[in-house]
């Protein structure tokens, strides 16, 4: 659908994502370091979720009630809402819940819509720093409080000069793990817990890769759409398509990608 999506309409999409962030911006800060309780999603293991995911979500979906009433929404709070236009708004209001409650700023609101291919443009959002990363419709930048520049990531160097980043040390299941060690015993500097905002520097220029397991649509998204009008490349560990989730590899070229890839296939 991308082809057929005119300028205005883009122009109304892009309005609309910001629109968004500006909603949930207030919600998360509202709670960002105080003590605020939080559940556990999980049986065994700790996926919280607090009320300032849920606030974030809710003011998001309300702004889409009000201006694309006929898209789909796809949030990891409350889940699909059916839509007749062929898009699809994926909210992850507040990735890295954890980092959140633990009062780290490397959290992020994640917003991106979705044409049937895929992301087509996407916002990772720092309410706390004030960074603002926008990726699609010919839009590559970040918006800080230094002002506006472009985004473009790093040209390609030997990935034994590289920075590789996930969130988990474990990353994901023990193969998946072995997976990931393979490539971080190959680069320079490996690094953890960054979340959204590790993505966020892979479009920046700063690392290399961002390797990870076990995501959801909502966590990939738009890191996808701003990554790639960046510059970059995003896919599964198989070199596929990375927007339904599970094992995503985020590269800052296409050599550097190949080169990790190798390491990680078959794993």
């Amino acid at each position: 659908m991308t082809g057929t999506l005119t300028p205005d309409l883009q122009r109304d999409l892009a309005a609309t994502a910001h629109a968004l962030a500006d909603a949930a911006r207030p919600e998360a800060l509202r709670h960002f370091r105080t003590q605020i309780a939080s559940e556990n999603k999980l049986e065994t293991g700790f996926d919280p979720v607090t009320e300032a995911d849920r606030a974030a979500e809710r003011a998001m979906r309300a702004v889409l009630a009000e201006r694309r009433p006929d898209d789909a929404i796809l949030g990891e709070e409350y889940g699909h809402s059916a839509g007749t236009s062929g898009l699809t708004w994926v909210l992850d209001p507040i990735d890295g819940t954890r980092a959140y409650i633990a009062g780290t700023p490397t959290w992020g609101v994640l917003i991106a819509v979705n044409d049937a291919e895929g992301p087509v443009h996407g916002l990772i959002d720092q309410p706390y720093i004030g960074e603002r990363f926008e990726g699609g419709f010919g839009a590559a930048r970040l918006a800080g409080p230094r002002g506006e520049t472009p985004l473009a990531t790093r040209a390609p160097r030997p990935l034994a000069e590289a920075i590789v980043m996930t969130t988990f040390p474990e990353v994901g299941s023990p193969a998946e793990r072995a997976g990931f060690e393979a490539v971080s015993q190959a680069v320079r500097l490996t690094r953890y817990g960054m979340d959204c905002y590790a993505y966020a520097l892979v479009a920046l220029g700063q690392v290399d890769l961002v390797i990870e397991a076990g995501l959801n649509s909502y966590d990939i998204c738009a890191p996808i759409a701003v990554i790639e009008a960046a510059g970059g490349i995003v896919t599964d560990w198989e070199g596929g398509p990375a927007h339904g989730g599970g094992r995503v590899i985020a590269a800052a070229n296409s050599r550097i990608h190949a080169e990790a890839l190798e390491l990680l296939r078959g794993r």
